[in-house]
């Protein structure tokens, strides 16, 4: 079990589609922010542009929940209707 944390960003190549596989792991490891990750570790990071970062990664996060939780809101089927009659 030395590489088990590997396992879920394994691609299976199928017909020696090489591309494909490649593009599929980059999708994986982009939607999981590794290339985020490592973007930001090649440099040094100063104390101020850290804090920027998080506080416009928190405020990213609210507005994205926000706006989740307002389109949930309108595709709602069992709506009672606004104008009743028209």
């Amino acid at each position: 079990m030395r590489h088990a944390k590997f396992i879920s960003r394994t691609v299976l190549v199928r017909n020696n589609n090489i591309e494909q596989a490649t593009s599929l792991l980059n999708r994986i490891m982009s939607r999981e922010g590794m290339f985020d990750i490592h973007r930001r570790n090649e440099f040094y990071e100063k104390p101020c542009q850290t804090r920027r970062r998080v506080n416009y990664e928190r405020c990213k996060a609210f507005y994205n929940e926000d706006m989740r939780r307002k389109i949930q809101f309108v595709l709602r089927k069992n709506r009672v209707d606004p104008f009743p009659g028209c």
